[in-house]
């Protein structure tokens, strides 16, 4: 069950001193650029998608890497054993907005550009442009509390979904049938849970939910255009 908890009670319960401001436009300036990558296990071109988000996410930086393990591969030989329909719905969501239809490897940059996800040249491209445009429009901050996730929200502009994303931050995965079949894919950040969790209106806000499944817990706030406004990671030193 999600509760909403006033900023000055978090604090203490977290030990630190509360500002009204703690959590503000200019804090969180640096957010993130996020990188989504729809991607199959059953799918032979995904392998290098896979393998330049996975180095993207060892480089570090302002990017938070995501891969999204779709189910519309799966009526072949081999079942993706991190597929989920709530993937597969928000590539389908994308295509809605950028046109273009559902394809994997396929990058979505911050919500914005989608590209095929084996292009190293255009997807870093991509990261560069939106990280040269990046605001932080709706700031976000997370921290763990017992097993719950605090998802601190300042004040800011505009409005959007909150959505919370459970991760691992690697896997290596032995293939037996299909398009891969023999192969074991390197895989990097593959998203275990994607939920709606609350909106933001411009509001601060304090949301406190269940850790999501995986070891790792992102927090993407999104507008309605699929511009991100904010994003942030707990990191797994945190969730541990």
């Amino acid at each position: 069950m999600r509760r909403t908890i006033p900023l000055a009670l978090l604090a203490a319960l977290l030990g630190a001193p509360f500002s009204p401001s703690a959590v503000s436009p200019a804090d969180a300036a640096g957010r993130p650029v996020v990188v989504e990558l729809f991607t199959s296990q059953s799918c032979s071109s995904c392998p290098p998608a896979e393998a330049l988000l996975g180095q993207i996410a060892r480089e570090g930086g302002a990017v938070l890497p995501l891969a999204f393990h779709v189910t519309y591969w799966d009526h072949l030989d081999w079942r993706d054993t991190f597929a989920l329909p709530a993937a597969t719905r928000r590539q389908a969501a994308y295509a809605e907005r950028l046109g273009g239809g559902s394809y994997t490897p396929e990058a979505v940059i911050d919500g914005q550009v989608g590209l095929v996800g084996s292009d190293a040249g255009a997807v870093r491209a991509a990261v560069a442009r939106a990280q040269a445009a990046t605001a932080a429009e709706a700031p976000v901050a997370l921290a763990r509390r017992g097993d719950a996730l605090v998802v601190t929200l300042g004040a800011g502009r505009g409005a959007g979904t909150v959505t919370l994303v459970g991760f691992d931050p690697s896997h290596a995965t032995r293939v037996a049938r299909g398009e891969n079949a023999g192969r074991t894919l390197a895989q990097a950040n593959i998203v275990r849970a994607v939920s709606e969790i609350g909106r933001w209106a411009g509001q601060a806000a304090t949301l406190e939910v269940p850790l999501p499944a995986g070891a790792d817990a992102a927090v993407i706030v999104q507008g309605a255009d699929g511009r991100i406004l904010g994003a942030a990671r707990l990191g797994p030193a945190a969730r541990a």
